[in-house]
């Protein structure tokens, strides 16, 4: 059920939000907890279409921003960075995918010298962004970065574009968070002139090549 309030809501509402949602993140990827009886048909095979798409993306010095619990950054091949601000999603992180190293960071001012990567990957990070916040995002992976590729929530008959929704956790708190929903073309247009790696009725996946 989504709800609209105050655009001017801030950002750190969202980290606070994914700081205390952490230990259950995963549930939404899984279908657990609250989400276990969720219908979302075609879920389980799109997750692991997008799993497949990020694992055929030829190795390369990936950072993979807002990586959370690393759910898809274990896919990434080459040497790979995971960058959050939350310490309980890194904890989690660290465990999952070994090979990669994790770093406490701002996606808005990456702790990074110019073009230190060959690519930047990002998943369910850019849809919670409002407007001046992707544009100081795409600025940041633009300087750091070669390529980006952005994956993120589908837009489909059952949801707005944009909103305001309200979620709530095990411990039954309530969240406010911002939620855009993308046309995969669009998305393309908006960070650049992407490519389209994948659309779904619940994902997308797009990439580009910065100049």
């Amino acid at each position: 059920m989504t709800s609209i309030i105050d655009s001017d809501a801030s950002f750190a509402s969202v980290r606070e939000y994914y700081e205390a949602r952490a230990t259950e993140y995963d549930d939404w990827w899984l279908g657990e907890g609250l989400i276990a009886n969720r219908q979302r048909p075609g879920w389980y095979e799109e997750v692991l279409a997008v799993a497949g798409v990020l694992a055929s993306l030829p190795a390369a010095r990936t950072l993979d921003v807002a990586c959370g619990t690393a759910f898809l950054t274990r896919f990434l091949h080459g040497e790979v960075i995971g960058l959050d601000q939350s310490e309980s999603m890194l904890r989690i992180a660290a465990s999952r995918a070994p090979n990669a190293r994790f770093l406490k960071g701002d996606a808005f001012e990456l702790p990074f010298p110019r073009a230190s990567f060959r690519r930047l990957v990002t998943g369910h990070f850019y849809g919670h962004l409002e407007e001046h916040d992707r544009s100081r995002f795409l600025a940041e992976a633009r300087r750091v970065a070669r390529e980006l590729v952005v994956v993120d929530a589908a837009l489909h008959e059952d949801v707005p574009a944009a909103a305001w929704q309200e979620r709530t956790l095990n411990d039954g708190s309530r969240w406010q968070v911002y939620k855009r929903y993308f046309d995969p073309e669009l998305l393309g247009d908006e960070i650049g002139g992407g490519e389209v790696l994948f659309a779904g009725r619940w994902f997308v996946v797009v990439r580009a090549l910065n100049a």
